[in-house]
């Protein structure tokens, strides 16, 4: 069992992001609901970390709160070194843009921009220019380099999915946060985005970390994070879906 008044760390890495102590609660008095309890976790740079747990266990905020698209109740919570706490909405907004990178289960993407316009977009919303050269290295990387002037509405959910992670790449982000990015997918298209994501993180160095309630998801992951009732309830490394799967039994999952 994970305790959670300690960072859970992997030695020799600088952590791309940093948890000490995080809680979150949401409302107030008798109606107060705590969806993280002093969760600390260090996500070490160049890592893929998977979290999973029941309904209910804290998943979502946790990843928001990494994000920083939540503000912690209390505890603090750094981006490669920099205390999301300490910066206003603007400031936060910016560092949200540049500095992490997002994928979720709904591609986000604008229906009226081409493949390589979405690409770029968060560049362009910063006032800032493409670099062509890692542009050129993301979309050959994600399989798109074919594909740049066509619209979202011409590709498949797939290679829709490939746009959402090489759209999260483009920034050169600190780390990339996906939220059940297989969840829409079939599964033989799912496995394609997960070799994807675990191919970013080998051949790039890229942090990455993602919410998955599916086992077969979870085993891609460096290591498979629970939680459960918001608070961390064990950790495994580089396991089996047939490992995670029986973990999350024991959660009162299945």
């Amino acid at each position: 069992m994970i305790e959670t008044t300690e960072p859970v760390r992997v030695t020799g890495a600088e952590p791309a992001i940093r948890l000490s102590a995080v809680s979150k609660v949401h409302g107030s008095g008798d109606r107060a609901v705590t969806a993280l309890d002093a969760v600390s976790i260090d996500l070490p740079r160049g890592t893929f970390t998977a979290v999973m747990g029941p309904s209910g266990s804290g998943k979502s905020t946790f990843l928001h709160c990494a994000a920083g698209l939540d503000r912690p109740t209390s505890g603090s919570v750094l981006l490669g070194g920099t205390d999301l706490a300490a910066l206003d909405e603007k400031r936060l907004t910016e560092v949200r843009r540049e500095r992490v990178g997002f994928v979720f289960q709904a591609y986000n993407l604008v229906p009226s921009l081409t493949v390589e316009q979405n690409i770029v977009l968060p560049l362009l919303l910063g006032a800032g220019a493409p670099d062509r050269e890692w542009l050129g290295h993301v979309v050959r990387r994600v399989g798109l380099a074919d594909r740049l002037h066509h619209l979202p509405s011409q590709l498949s959910g797939g290679q829709q999915q490939r746009v959402a992670i090489a759209r999260a790449l483009i920034t050169r982000p600190d780390a990339v946060l996906a939220d059940e990015p297989t969840g829409a997918l079939d599964s033989r298209t799912g496995r394609q985005v997960l070799e994807l994501l675990r191919d970013v993180v080998d051949s790039t160095g890229q942090t990455v970390l993602m919410v998955t309630h599916d086992p077969v998801a979870a085993s891609y992951a460096d290591r498979v994070v629970f939680l459960t009732d918001g608070r961390l309830a064990g950790a495994l490394d580089r396991p089996s879906p047939e490992a995670v799967a029986e973990r999350m039994t024991q959660l009162g999952e299945w």
